[in-house]
């Protein structure tokens, strides 16, 4: 897999620095322009990463990128990527890919019009516990699986001291983007795209959301929910729980539960997080889950690691890198436009649910995703 090409970043913010470290692990991909709205943090972020600073998105454009980066706010990701697929550009968008649906729909339908390749985060999917993880299954290790439950618990995120949290080149982290945003559309896609690759689209969610804690705005305006739970529906005949809260205790839990065991993981930001088998037996009269596990690996080189940066042990580059290759090897990328938009459409449906919850069928749908090719086997 070809991993060269020329990338530009718009927005210089916290995750910007997670992307750059990432970047820093694929020597052929270079970037060639940064462009933020804020002059000071623009200048911070390429004084720390030698990166060339582009006054004007017109500046982006004039350095003709292979690929756009739109690490912008959220709130800005919409038009953001649409003036760049305008302009004749590819996109991998920070997620969410919109906070509306129906601007993910335009999203979707402008790039299919101009031919553009268009794909969002979380990109987790492609790395090395999460493609075990789906080796394993293929296997059949556990079984025909039957049901999936996911956590992404954070803890209680409003007592913690965020103000301190900086990144490498100076950013604070955005809380109150982060909090008007919320965990369920910032955070449910870590596991919800394994579970999408894994086991197709889904068909329907039934779900609900919560304010429980009070999260503050600096601005006086609602926070989105703060809890939420899913179940989903998968054409496939699976069902997953899935939880996001930024209050419960820590927990990115992830338990498949087959017909002969149970595929346990512990953090769905750590790359390299070990995967384990749990076997199911009957001895006598009893049916005994072990109180053992067995760590499934996958044998060869798999792809370049970044270390752990403040929470994550994540390498962010990685969905980027993969749909460079794509467009060199003129190819669909493993994370395409129709992944992004159930990924949005089923975020939005559990993040919208509300106190008096709802059961929403899904429209989108999506293409069988491949594995990454050192976990094909």
């Amino acid at each position: 897999m070809r991993m060269k090409g020329s990338v530009a970043i718009i927005g210089t913010g916290f995750v910007a620095d997670l992307y750059m470290r990432g970047l820093q692990t694929f020597p052929g991909i270079t970037v060639v322009a940064a462009h933020d709205i804020d002059a000071d943090r623009l200048r911070a972020f390429c004084d720390h990463w030698k990166a060339p600073p582009a006054a004007t998105l017109e500046n982006i454009f004039a350095a003709k990128p292979d690929l756009i980066l739109n690490l912008t706010n959220p709130h800005a990701h919409y038009a953001v990527s649409r003036a760049c697929l305008e302009a004749g550009f590819p996109v991998w968008s920070e997620k969410p890919l919109a906070t509306k649906l129906e601007d993910a729909e335009a999203l979707h339908a402008l790039a299919a019009e101009r031919g553009l390749l268009l794909a969002s985060a979380p990109c987790s999917l492609l790395g090395e516990s999460a493609q075990a993880a789906w080796l394993a299954l293929r296997r059949g290790l556990i079984g025909p699986p039957r049901l999936a439950y996911a956590e992404l618990d954070d803890g209680f995120i409003t007592q913690a001291p965020y103000q301190h949290w900086i990144s490498e080149s100076g950013a604070p982290w955005p809380a109150q983007d982060e909090f008007a945003v919320g965990c369920t559309l910032e955070h449910a896609g870590y596991y919800l795209t394994w579970l999408m690759a894994m086991f197709g689209p889904v068909r329907q969610v039934a779900a609900a959301s919560a304010h429980t804690a009070g999260v503050p705005l600096a601005d006086g305006s609602p926070a989105a929910p703060d809890f939420s739970v899913a179940t989903l529906f998968f054409e496939s005949g699976m069902v997953a729980r899935l939880t996001c809260s930024i209050v419960a205790r820590h927990d990115h839990g992830l338990r498949i539960f087959g017909d002969s065991g149970t595929l346990e993981l512990g953090e769905c930001w750590d790359n390299d997080a070990p995967v384990r088998i749990r076997r199911r037996l009957r001895i006598r009269r009893r049916l005994v889950e072990l109180p053992f596990t067995k760590r499934f690996r996958i044998q060869g080189p798999t792809h370049p690691k970044t270390g752990k940066r403040g929470a994550a042990s994540m390498n962010f580059a990685l969905g980027p890198a993969e749909l460079l290759a794509a467009l060199a090897e003129g190819r669909k990328p493993v994370l395409d436009a129709d992944f992004a938009l159930h990924l949005t459409e089923v975020t939005l449906a559990i993040q919208e649910a509300g106190d008096q919850g709802s059961a929403r069928p899904i429209r989108s749908r999506f293409a069988p995703v491949r594995p990454m090719p050192w976990a094909a086997a």
